[in-house]
């Protein structure tokens, strides 16, 4: 079948747990292959991707191998997979812009980012890099509230006409502007903010559909995630929080059974602790009434590793845009935005997203994926069932 040629913005943990998965799943059958959704996809199977290119700004990575910068500080995700083998592929540097907040230089430089004593390369450098690589899908792992860095890497994608995935809370396949100049090139675009295997955000959502489908009113929710790896070190500074907690709240919101008052319903990232690493802890809690109006509550915790949780939706994210290379499908991929995403231009229930996955996967959607209408669109992904 060949490769996937991919390119990572951002080499953190992430990142880390995806290339991991590269190697951990080389010598797995199926039977014995653990934790992925889908074993192959359109014939491609975890180790047949492959990192042509990656940039990030720690002194610590750039210059170095990716396989030895993969593991490098402030990283502190879980090793599964230590003997990745030697890539041959150099971490450039990348730009900074808004990349990284400034009370980050208040900690500890284990915990953080220490830019490196190189100079910033220009949109052109980085384009050249893209083709000069060969990479056919560009990942974004900026960290969250990186909106000026996150639309320089799509920029990028567009101008060294490669696929663009964008894995953080910054509205991209969501923005109808953007979506359109995918669109108009005829590159495949997933986004935005990518869903967890089987996470806080997944969770949530099924529970409450649940309480849809079981006509119990969900009254009142929230969802508390506290972690120690350098995204939630990031977002101790709330003004880079406001697309993330967007794009959490709507998830939920978009498969309730009625829209829930801003003042019942709290989302979001709520404290960081150096001690938990990459492992996130979720506390969510949901009020209703039952039968004869009698109140309920239901109260959940979730300790996960957080980097492994979403490589493994990763991996299928990047062999869906490969099928939309192949099959000359541009603009956003609907279906896999949906089911991949917290916040697609368009939401679905998750059983509804999966359906469209699977269609993708198998060919059966066809002209389907060119059926993403922004008319009417007034800034946040819009439910499938208001439409």
């Amino acid at each position: 079948m060949g490769k996937i040629r991919i390119a990572i913005a951002g080499l953190g943990n992430c990142p880390s747990s995806l290339i991991q998965g590269i190697y951990y799943y080389r010598d797995k059958n199926p039977e014995d292959a653990i934790g992925l959704m889908h074993w192959e996809i359109g014939g491609y199977k975890p180790s047949d991707i492959e990192v042509v290119a990656a940039f990030d700004i720690d002194k610590r990575k750039v210059g170095k191998d990716v396989s030895e910068a993969m593991f490098a500080l402030p990283n502190c995700t879980k090793v599964f997979c230590p003997d990745v083998p030697y890539m041959g592929v150099k971490v450039h540097m990348g730009k900074i812009l808004d990349g990284v907040s400034d009370h980050m230089k208040d900690y500890d430089e284990k915990y953080t980012f220490v830019p490196a004593d190189v100079p910033e390369p220009s949109k052109e450098d980085i384009i050249g890099i893209l083709k000069e690589s060969g990479a056919e899908i560009l990942l974004n792992y900026m960290p969250v509230g990186s909106e000026e860095a996150t639309r320089f890497y799509a920029d990028c994608a567009l101008s060294a006409g490669v696929a663009f995935i964008n894995n953080i809370p910054v509205f991209i396949a969501s923005s109808p502007v953007w979506a359109r100049k995918f669109k108009d090139r005829n590159l495949p675009l997933i986004g935005d903010d990518i869903k967890s295997q089987l996470g806080a955000t997944i969770t949530h959502r099924t529970l409450t559909d649940l309480f849809k489908k079981r006509g119990v009113k969900l009254e009142r929710t929230y969802q508390l995630n506290t972690g120690g790896n350098t995204d939630f070190l990031n977002m101790l500074n709330r003004h880079r929080l406001a697309s993330k907690k967007k794009s959490k709240t709507e998830a939920v919101q978009s498969v309730a059974a009625r829209r829930l008052d801003a003042e019942n319903i709290h989302i979001g990232p709520s404290d960081y602790v150096p001690w938990q690493k990459d492992n996130k802890v979720c506390f969510i809690r949901m009020e209703g009434k039952l039968f004869g109006d009698v109140p309920m509550e239901l109260e959940l915790r979730l300790s996960v590793e957080d980097s492994p949780n979403s490589a493994g939706v990763a991996i299928d994210s990047i062999r869906c845009a490969k099928l939309a290379l192949e099959r000359g499908i541009g603009g956003v991929l609907e279906g896999p935005s949906a089911y991949f995403c917290k916040h697609p231009p368009r939401q679905y229930t998750d059983d509804e997203a999966y359906r469209l996955v699977e269609e993708f996967i198998g060919d059966h959607a066809g002209k389907a994926y060119e059926r993403v209408d922004y008319s009417g669109w007034e800034g946040q992904s819009v439910s499938a069932q208001g439409r």
